[in-house]
C-alpha cells in the first residue's frame, strides 16, 4: 500500500518538517496545563487552539478537519476522491459529558464536512490510530477501496486525567522516561495524525508522489484484563510476527522501531519482553519513542508514530529519546538516548499497546528508489 500524504497536529506544531526538526533537536511539547482545573499536571496540550478548556466535541471536529485536510493537500488528492475515511479515537469526552459526540458520530461528521463519501470508525483505546491504518489497509487489500484516509485523534479531558491518576499511570516527575529503570509513568498529550493510503495502481493513475509504503500489519489481543498488559509480551509478539510475515520480512530486516514507550512500569516491561522474544540476540534495530516530546496522545498515538517512523526512514535518522538515562536491562535493542541516531535500512515497525490488550504493529518501508 502506498502512503501518498500525511498530516499531523502536535504539541510541537503541525508542519511535517517543523515538528521533525523539533523532535530531532530534542525539544519537548510537555508543559504545565493552563488554568486551575481539577488536576493540575504537565501535559502536551494544543495551546494554540484554546487547549483543554474549549468545548471538547467542537475541538475534536475542528482538529480532525484541519489535520485530515492537511494530509489531503499533501497528497494532492481531493476529498471526494479519498474514498473512505477511517478515523480512530478513544472514548473522547464521554467520561466528562455523556451527551458529547461519540467516536462514531465524530467520524461521520468529519467525513461529511470533508466531503469523503464513506466512513469507518475505530475505537480500540491507545491502539485506535494504528488500527485505523490497519483497517484502511485491509479495505484496500480486499479490493473494497482504492484509497483510504486513515488517522487518529484525541484530546485531553479532566475525566481522562483523573481516571489515569486513579490507575496510577501518570508520571509523578512530569516526564515520560521510556525503558528507564526509574520510569514512573506517562504524561498525556493531545493531537491528530492522518495518512492517505492508496493501492499502487490508484497512486500511479494520478501520478501521486509516494512517501513510503505500508508493507505489513498485524494485530492481536492479550485477553488478560481491561488495563494491565500481558507481562510476558506474548500478545505483542504475535502482532509483530504477523506484521513481519505479511511484509515478507524477518527481524533482521528491521532497521528502526518506533516503540509505544509509555514510561509506565507494566507497558515498558511487556514491550521489552516482546522485542527480546522477536529479535533475540541480534539487536540490529534502533529503538526510539516520541511520547517524551509529544505526550501520550491516546487514540492519536498510533497515527502520529507511524508518521514519525516514515520520517525516520526518509531521513535515515531517529530523534533522541528524551529523559531516559539508565536503560532497563530487559531491553536488549539499542535505544536512541542522548542524541539523534543514524540508521541504515529501508524497513521499520511501529508498535502500539492499548488498554484492553489491543496490540497493533505496522511495518513501513521507505519509497522505492529513495526518499520522496
Amino acid at each position: 500500500m502506498c502512503i501518498t500524504g500525511t498530516g499531523w497536529t502536535t504539541a510541537l506544531g503541525d508542519g511535517r518538517d517543523e515538528v521533525w526538526q523539533h523532535l530531532t533537536s530534542g525539544r519537548s511539547g510537555v508543559r504545565p496545563l493552563p488554568g486551575d482545573g481539577p488536576l493540575p499536571a504537565p501535559a502536551a496540550a494544543l495551546l494554540t487552539d484554546g487547549g483543554p478548556t474549549g468545548p471538547p466535541s467542537e475541538r475534536q471536529v475542528r482538529l480532525a478537519l484541519t489535520t485530515a485536510s492537511a494530509a489531503l493537500r499533501d497528497a494532492g488528492c481531493p476529498a471526494a476522491d479519498a474514498g473512505t475515511l477511517v478515523l480512530g479515537s478513544s472514548l473522547g469526552p464521554h467520561l466528562d459529558d455523556a451527551a458529547a459526540m461519540s467516536p462514531h458520530t465524530l467520524t461521520a461528521a468529519v467525513a461529511q464536512r470533508l466531503g469523503v463519501p464513506r466512513s469507518v470508525s475505530v475505537s480500540t483505546a491507545c491502539s485506535s490510530g494504528a488500527d485505523a491504518v490497519l483497517a484502511g489497509a485491509a479495505l484496500l487489500a480486499r479490493g473494497e477501496a482504492e484509497r483510504c484516509l486513515c488517522g487518529g485523534i484525541d484530546l485531553l479531558t479532566a475525566g481522562k486525567l483523573l481516571g489515569h491518576q486513579a490507575l496510577g499511570t501518570l508520571s509523578a516527575s512530569g516526564a515520560v522516561r521510556p525503558f528507564d529503570t526509574g520510569r514512573d509513568g506517562t504524561v498525556f498529550g493531545e493531537g491528530a495524525g492522518f495518512l492517505l493510503l492508496e493501492t499502487r495502481p490508484a497512486a500511479a493513475a494520478r501520478g501521486a508522489r509516494v512517501l513510503g509504503e505500508l508493507a505489513g500489519w498485524g494485530a492481536s489481543n492479550d485477553g488478560t484484563g481491561p488495563t494491565a498488559p500481558d507481562d510476558t509480551g506474548a500478545g505483542a509478539v504475535l502482532a509483530v510476527r504477523r506484521a513481519l510475515a505479511r511484509a515478507g520480512a524477518g527481524p533482521g530486516d528491521i532497521a528502526v522501531i518506533n516503540a509505544h514507550g509509555t514510561g509506565t512500569r507494566a507497558n515498558d516491561a511487556a514491550e521489552a519482553a516482546c522485542y527480546g522474544a522477536v529479535f533475540g540476540g541480534a539487536p540490529d534495530a534502533v529503538v526510539f519513542a516520541t511520547k517524551p516530546a509529544l505526550g501520550h496522545t491516546l487514540g492519536a498515538t498510533g497515527a502520529l508514530e507511524a508518521i514519525a517512523l516514515l520520517l525516520a526512514l526518509r531521513h535515515g535518522t531517529v530523534p533522541p529519546v528524551l529523559h531516559t538515562g539508565a536503560v532497563m536491562p530487559e531491553l536488549t535493542l539499542p535505544l536512541a538516548t542522548g542524541r539523534p541516531r543514524k540508521i541504515t535500512g529501508s524497513l521499520g515497525l511501529s508498535l502500539t499497546l492499548g488498554f484492553g490488550g489491543f496490540n497493533t504493529c505496522l511495518v513501513l518501508a521507505a519509497p522505492e528508489g529513495g526518499t520522496a
